[in-house]
């Protein structure tokens, strides 16, 4: 979806713009480290298909510096690489940053704006009165809250969420498992798609794609996968500690991109969806933030994420992320 890529590719971009904002406004790093970053292969045929599909991407959208690198090429940036790596890409305008601080920030910055964060209640029925334009949400302890603008952003429970007020919000879950490294010396100095180094030390490694429901949980074989995996991308691996495993739940649309709809019988809602939270903060920031809230028209070519193109009986989606 080229809508998507240029979407991605502008977010990208707004990353230091946020990264400044919440550290002068609440003083948390949220470790943005944007320097570019590496895909690696383990054959031709997957490499290839890499090349060709950034090449797709790059000639559709414009502007997605990419450059394909065999093993020796590999090395001078990652050093530690293994000899199983056939090959790679670099992305000039990659990088990483800290999910939990940017949480911490995003918070903390919302309480000193004057927002109020409310916890651990369970939204189970909205609605709205087009006499007053009002909306209200009601937590399943009995407790509400009123509003003349209402965001679902609910992950995979906006599915029967989104209906109650006009909107058509379809998601899956899919489990992701991830593994955490005990802090070790710093070795890999950019990011990469099958392990990336902190700046406190510590390696995440990851990650995996299952259609398993609800189950957040972790198992053997996902790990031991992972870890052989992570091994044969950087050797040196093999002998730091795994301190933690987790899994958790993307919500995941059937095609795998966003959903970003304002309903018509009752205007003022809206559904967010995406699994790309990270990446895609500083839009959402920047430019949903302001539509959502009244103060700005949608962003331009914006129907191609309505969820209208989930409705075509005939249409097959697959959403491998």
């Amino acid at each position: 979806m080229p809508r998507y890529a240029r979407w991605t590719r502008d977010a990208v971009r707004q990353w230091p713009e946020l990264h400044q904002e919440l550290l002068s406004l609440t003083g948390v790093d949220t470790g943005l480290e944007q320097t570019g970053g590496f895909w690696l292969g383990f054959s031709d045929k997957e490499v290839q298909a890499r090349a060709e599909l950034l090449e797709k991407i790059n000639k559709s959208v414009g502007d997605i510096p990419y450059k394909m690198m065999a093993p020796a090429e590999l090395k001078d940036y990652l050093p530690g690489i293994g000899p199983k790596v056939v090959g790679g890409s670099f992305g000039a305008h990659d990088g990483h940053a800290n999910p939990l601080m940017l949480l911490r920030a995003l918070h903390a910055g919302l309480k000193l704006k004057g927002a109020e964060v409310i916890s651990s209640v369970d939204i189970h029925k909205l609605s709205h009165n087009a006499e007053t334009g009002k909306f209200c949400a009601y937590s399943r302890d009995g407790q509400s809250w009123s509003s003349d603008r209402i965001v679902l952003a609910a992950g995979v429970g906006i599915s029967e969420l989104a209906p109650q007020l006009g909107l058509h919000a379809p998601t899956r879950p899919t489990r992701g498992q991830v593994l955490i490294t005990e802090r070790v010396k710093p070795f890999i100095p950019y990011p990469t798609n099958k392990a990336r180094q902190t700046k406190e030390g510590s390696v995440q490694i990851g990650s995996t794609s299952e259609d398993v429901g609800l189950d957040d949980g972790t198992t053997p074989d996902k790990i031991s996968w992972l870890a052989e995996r992570a091994v044969d991308t950087f050797p040196a691996l093999k002998d730091a500690r795994l301190v933690r495993a987790w899994g958790a739940i993307r919500p995941l649309t059937p095609d795998g991109y966003p959903i970003y709809q304002g309903s018509t019988t009752c205007p003022g809602a809206f559904a967010v969806v995406c699994h790309s939270g990270v990446t895609l903060a500083a839009i959402h920031t920047y430019v949903i933030g302001p539509w959502v809230g009244g103060l700005t028209d949608a962003p331009q070519d914006f129907e191609v994420f309505h969820s209208d193109r989930f409705l075509d009986p005939n249409a097959s989606f697959t959403n491998d992320h």
